[in-house]
């Protein structure tokens, strides 16, 4: 089995071993991302795509809002059937794609790209590449680029796996100079075994 397959197959293990509320990054009510993509996405219907969304409820917060181009990315095809199944009927009017960020080319420009704890899985400097190749393409002028990962003083690992921490100024110098950084924050994102996980989180906006 090849490093995608494997990811594959232990993201799909991941979504199906567990119920969706005890997974550790689990949040009931997404209230930042949902602020942030409120506050940046220029109208209800700019293209708004969620990367890593797995079995978040922010589909469901954004489509409450009135929200009305959505596309939910994610390796594991698990997760994404976990969400039509929750989302009903509203899931014919979301697109959602089963494939490794690493070797997906989007077809189409994004106003906001969301990430909420992706980027911090891709270690190697060959992942990290991919994924912002994959950014630059689906992101055009005046795009907003939210990006949530693990602090500096955030966990060493996640779900099994090694993750690598950022600062806002380290996720600036991945990113380059296509995109300017117009925001951060902090977040203590609490489990739900009760463990506090540091998050940075941050907004850029393409030039």
């Amino acid at each position: 089995m090849n490093t995608l397959s494997a990811d594959r197959a232990h993201w799909d293990e991941v979504y199906s071993g567990k119920a969706e509320e005890a997974h550790s990054w689990f949040q009931a009510d997404p209230a930042i991302s949902l602020e942030l993509i409120g506050r940046y996405a220029p109208s209800l219907g700019a293209p708004i795509i969620d990367i890593g969304a797995g079995t978040s409820r922010l589909v469901d917060a954004l489509l409450a809002a009135g929200h009305s181009d959505i596309t939910l990315l994610d390796l594991s095809e698990q997760a994404l059937d976990a969400v039509r199944n929750r989302i009903g009927r509203n899931s014919t009017t979301v697109r959602m794609i089963a494939t490794d960020l690493r070797q997906w080319t989007p077809l189409r420009s994004y106003a906001v790209w969301h990430d909420r704890a992706v980027l911090h899985f891709l270690t190697d400097s060959e992942g990290q590449h991919a994924y912002v190749e994959a950014l630059t393409t689906g992101t055009g002028t005046g795009s907003t680029v939210i990006i949530s990962a693990f602090a500096p003083d955030g966990p060493e690992r996640c779900s099994g796996l090694p993750v690598r921490r950022y600062s806002a100024a380290d996720l600036a110098v991945l990113l380059g100079e296509p995109f300017d950084l117009v925001e951060c924050r902090k977040e203590e994102h609490l489990t739900p075994g009760g463990v506090t996980q540091h998050f940075v989180i941050t907004v850029f906006r393409r030039l």
